[in-house]
């Protein structure tokens, strides 16, 4: 048996043009983006959405149950998927992100081809998207080409995140946010499979149309509790992984800060120096991040100043970000989320978004110590920090989250009552 999870099938270049690619859905505004560059590529692909408990139960099912709850639900995703009957599963491959580094997810493709044996599907190839080289012959080569496109795509679904998120609870007219976030994904789908959109002059042009486009949609901004979701990044963004999360705060008439998935990307890029710094490196392993940083800032600063220019809050620079760990959490927690959630935690609260929710998968490790943690520390420096830590695990149930999360809302609205109006 052992033989056989070792001799898996490779996604061959060949297989470009005659299998179609399954993409697990974390982010789903981002991910629409990433799955259109990969058509513009040549692949045939299509996001997942399904969901409900069998994802879950089939996770379970196939991945031992110690296993961090985004592998089961990624796992159980595509096992779903295989089983629904709409795929040629001779001609069908499954594509997963490897971050590196000690979090567990850099095994997940491990765990999955294991998985796809058990479950009756060996000749399922998968492939490796990562950007470190741990697996080389998945036919999928990342070239630099290609990574400066998909990091241009993301700042865009960054952008049409934090749009919608400001905008949509103070809506005159329901729907308005979203009917705009649509179709700016259909404009940029089509602008990516043309190979257009993702040059700094392009960009230029596009983000201020977007973000013209959202502050000209009337609302009517009456105070509301300001929460801001931080953790580990697949319960962070997927509603899959936080029971919906995003649309929960929304039903309970909050404004929602979904810190960027850029902030996440800069951070591994930040790590790859920050080891050579911390335990010894050549020059370029100690400054290549610096470069690497310094290539993305023009579009960052673009989407901060697009965000300010129309009336939007915007994230504090990467640089900036990094700077708040000073005394407070060591730039050697690198593992899984690290330092950057503590970070983030302290850049929500002195934005005005105190109210925080850290989602987190029950025995994460990293983000037991970087999150929930770190939490006395914040409050301790920010006496109106007001966080609570939330697991996700397939035994927690989604009303017993609710309620701890309708506990810190209360709070939140108690202290909106209390603030003196302007």
């Amino acid at each position: 048996m052992e033989q056989e999870y070792t001799n898996y099938p490779r996604f061959t270049p060949e297989m470009k043009k005659t299998h179609k690619i399954l993409i697990p859905n974390m982010a789903p505004v981002q991910f629409q983006l990433l799955a259109a560059s990969m058509e513009q590529q040549g692949y045939t692909c299509e996001l997942l959405e399904n969901c409900g408990s069998e994802v879950c139960e089939l996770g379970l099912k196939y991945v031992h149950n110690d296993t961090c709850y985004p592998a089961l639900l990624v796992i159980g995703q595509f096992l779903d998927a295989l089983n629904s009957g709409k795929y040629d599963l001779d001609h069908t491959a499954l594509i997963i992100t490897q971050t590196g580094g000690g979090c567990r997810a850099s095994n997940y493709i491990h765990l999955l081809r294991k998985a796809l044996v058990k479950a009756g599907y060996g000749q399922v190839p998968v492939v490796s998207l990562n950007f470190s080289g741990l697996e080389k012959d998945s036919g999928f080569p990342m070239t630099m080409p290609f990574m400066r496109k998909l990091l241009s795509y993301i700042y865009y679904g960054d952008l049409l995140v934090a749009l919608r998120a400001q905008t949509e609870p103070y809506e005159t007219k329901k729907g308005a946010a979203k009917a705009a976030q649509e179709k700016w994904l259909d404009i940029l789908c089509d602008k990516i499979h043309h190979d257009r959109s993702w040059s700094m002059r392009e960009m230029k042009k596009l983000m201020p149309q977007m973000a013209a486009d959202f502050a000209a949609i009337p609302v009517n901004r009456v105070p509301k509790v300001k929460v801001g979701v931080v953790g580990e990044i697949y319960v962070k963004y997927s509603p899959l992984g936080n029971n919906d999360l995003e649309q929960f705060l929304a039903s309970q008439d909050c404004e929602v800060n979904l810190p960027g998935l850029m902030g996440f990307v800069q951070y591994c890029i930040y790590n790859y120096s920050e080891t050579a710094r911390l335990y010894g490196g050549n020059f370029l392993q100690r400054h290549g991040s610096d470069w690497l940083l310094r290539g993305i800032e023009n579009t960052e600063t673009l989407l901060i100043r697009t965000l300010k220019q129309h009336g939007f809050h915007a994230p504090l620079p990467f640089r900036e970000l990094v700077k708040l760990s000073k005394g407070i959490i060591g730039m050697g927690n690198k593992m899984g989320e690290g330092w950057l959630l503590t970070c983030e935690m302290i850049e929500l609260v002195q934005a005005g978004y105190e109210n925080i929710v850290c989602a987190q998968p029950f025995g994460c490790l990293p983000n037991h110590i970087c999150g929930k943690g770190m939490i006395n520390k914040i409050r301790e420096l920010y006496p109106t920090a007001n966080i609570t830590p939330i697991d996700y695990d397939p035994s927690a149930t989604r009303v017993n989250q609710e309620n701890r999360i309708k506990l810190m809302l209360a709070v939140g609205r108690e202290r909106l009552t209390e603030r003196p109006v302007h």
